[in-house]
Parts: C-alpha cells; sequence; structure tokens
C-alpha cells in the first residue's frame, strides 16, 4: 500500500525550463522575471498592483510598515493561524490583540471586533485560513467606520473569493506564500497585492534597502527581494492554479459527501470560493481517526494545535483563552486533499475515516 501523502510538491518541466533560462542568462535577482511575475500575479487576483518580496512572512512585515503600523500601534487579528502571522506584527513593534473565530469557517469573527477596538488600533488583519476567505464584507465597513487599515493574510487562499472578488484586492494590502507546501510556489517567495500605488511604491524601496536607485537609499529599508530564479518557477505555478483549484474544490465536494455523516466537514460560507489549501474536519474522536490514518498510511495534519497566544513570544501580551478557539483546537484535523489525488486515494481516505468510527 503506497503511502498518501498530506501535501504534493512537483515541479513541472515547462517551469524546470524556465530556471535554465535564468541560470543562463545571468541575471538572477530582481530582473525581468521578477517584474512578468508580478504583473502576472496583479492581474489574476485583479489588484493594482503586486511586489514580489522573499517569503510570506517578509511580505507582512513589509506591509505592515508600507500601511503605517508602528511601535505601540495595535493590530485585531485572530490567534488560529501560523506564527508568521502574529510575529509579523512584534517585528514592527506593534501589538497583536487576538480575537476570537467563527466556529463554522475557523476565521476571525468580525462580530467580536468593536469591542477590541482602542485609541490604539490601527488594522485589522484577517487571516483568510485554510483556502477560504473571512468575512470581509462585514471587516471593511468596521475599518471604514473606524479609519482603520486592512492587511489580508492570504498566504493559505491563492485564488480564494469572497463574493466574486479575489482575496488580496479587498483590503488595503494582502500578501501570499509560495511556500512548497503552498496552492502555488515558488520554492521561497512571497506577493504583496494593493490597489494603492503610494503602498506599492513604498514597498518596491522597503524590500531592496530603501533604495528608490543606485546607492540613493530614502528610508530604512530591508533586502527582501525575490530571485529571478523563484519568479520564473512563479510564473508558470500560476498557469497551473486554476486547474489545480479547481481539482482541490472537486476533491473536496467528493470527501464531504462520503463522510459528511461521521466527521464534521469544511463549511464553505455563503458567496465564498472556498480552494482549499487544507481540508480540515472536525471531531471528538480525533485521537482513533488519526490511528486509522496511520493503519491506512494516510497522511494527516493538526493545524493548528496552539493558538498564538499559547507561545512564549507573545507572553508579555494578553493571554486570555478565547473559548471557541480553545474548542477547536482539539477537534481540527486535515486530510489530504491536493491536486495529485486518485479516485482511489479518496476512497482510500474516505475508508480510513469511516473506519475509525
Amino acid at each position: 500500500m503506497k503511502m498518501i501523502s498530506n501535501v504534493s510538491i512537483k515541479i513541472n518541466e515547462a517551469a524546470v525550463t524556465a530556471v535554465v533560462e535564468v541560470l543562463r542568462s545571468g541575471y538572477l535577482v530582481q530582473g525581468p522575471k521578477v517584474k512578468k511575475f508580478e504583473e502576472d500575479f496583479a492581474a489574476y487576483c485583479g489588484a493594482e498592483h503586486a511586489v514580489a518580496v522573499s517569503n510570506g512572512t517578509t511580505g507582512l512585515h513589509l506591509a505592515l510598515l508600507a500601511l503605517g503600523i508602528e511601535r505601540g500601534d495595535e493590530v485585531i487579528t485572530t490567534p488560529f493561524t501560523f506564527i508568521a502571522s502574529g510575529t509579523s506584527i512584534l517585528f514592527v513593534d506593534a501589538k497583536p490583540v487576538f480575537v476570537d473565530i467563527d466556529p463554522k469557517t475557523f476565521n476571525l469573527d468580525p462580530e467580536l471586533i468593536e469591542a477590541a477596538i482602542t485609541d490604539r488600533t490601527k488594522a485589522i488583519m484577517p487571516i483568510h485560513l485554510y483556502g477560504q476567505s473571512a468575512e470581509m464584507g462585514r471587516i471593511m465597513e468596521i475599518a471604514e467606520k473606524y479609519d482603520l487599515a486592512v492587511l489580508e493574510d492570504a498566504c493559505q487562499s491563492h485564488g480564494a473569493e469572497y463574493k466574486g472578488k479575489k482575496v488580496g484586492a479587498i483590503g488595503d494590502a494582502g500578501v501570499f506564500s509560495f511556500y512548497p507546501t503552498k496552492n502555488m510556489t515558488t520554492g521561497e517567495g512571497g506577493m504583496i497585492t494593493t490597489n494603492d500605488r503610494e503602498v506599492a511604491d513604498t514597498l518596491k524601496l522597503l524590500r531592496n534597502h530603501g533604495q528608490e536607485s543606485r546607492y540613493s537609499h530614502v528610508l530604512r529599508g530591508f533586502n527582501f527581494r525575490l530571485t529571478d530564479i523563484g519568479a520564473a518557477i512563479g510564473i508558470e505555478e500560476l498557469k497551473l492554479l486554476e486547474g489545480r483549484s479547481k481539482k482541490r474544490i472537486s476533491n473536496a465536494k467528493y470527501l464531504s459527501e462520503q463522510l459528511s455523516d461521521v466527521v464534521e466537514v469544511p463549511f464553505i460560507a455563503p458567496g465564498n470560493r472556498h480552494v482549499f489549501h487544507q481540508y480540515t474536519i472536525m471531531t471528538d474522536k480525533r485521537d482513533e481517526l488519526i490511528k486509522s490514518l496511520q493503519e491506512h498510511e494516510v497522511g494527516h495534519g493538526i493545524y493548528y494545535p496552539k493558538p498564538l497566544y499559547a507561545f512564549k513570544p507573545f507572553e508579555n501580551y494578553d493571554t486570555t483563552k478565547l473559548p471557541v478557539t480553545e474548542e477547536l483546537i482539539k477537534k481540527v484535523l486535515s486530510l489530504p486533499i491536493h491536486q495529485d489525488l486518485t479516485r482511489d486515494d479518496l476512497d482510500t481516505i474516505v475508508k480510513a475515516v469511516r473506519n475509525a468510527f
């Protein structure tokens, strides 16, 4: 029996050829491939601008700086996410303010945001978790009411949509990760999208030592550039993204049809296009289910076993336990969903889950 992996990391031959062309060109960093990738990705998202960076974490860091977040400011976000979402706020010496999540979508609960706003709140950072958009309509209403910036953490949601609009082009800026396990990759890399030219121009300075022209450094910047090698891969990966998304959506539909009577299958909010970076179920019998998956050699993962406020970097901030988050971390389990699964693979997953019950 073959092991059914929880992830698929494959680089197609077109990307390999593109990388070889870059290597032979001698133009390896911040060159024509990066520019092309930025243009293609902005067009795909429906955003005016896209700025390529070295990874999703540096993207969040720079986006916060470009939006004017600084020491002492507060940023409202969710604790149910990968740690980079929270530490990026710490990188700019701001304070993360954690708000509980919606029990169905796992995303920031917009009805709890206003109670967390203070005179030091400057931004809201919704996380489009597992491939599904947060409730952006309500979040944007609140942001407008209180004059707050909105930074979309879309690192898991390439191609996800909220009421017909792609994530990353709804708030003031959006950030994507191209880590190898994501729905598309550049090896390592990230992208920041925005409809604000001033923000885009600031991001381009920040990623390249604050340099507007050679040896003209107008602000304190970083070396957070994406290579042309990564961009060449990204250009080819972007061409495959829609096909992969459709396959993931199809796989999720099949699994949900087969499993909805034994576990709580993923909920898709009305008007959302969920692209299933993860297919995350909930069950009170997680240990039994994991044992069955292991017996059937089916990969799986728990994303995430701890809320951010349980980690040491956040110990000096409010670590009040949030009830929905605390409950869901005991129940969530992600099953394989990637585009390379066969029908036999899906049936094996179904069998493994059903056998646990």
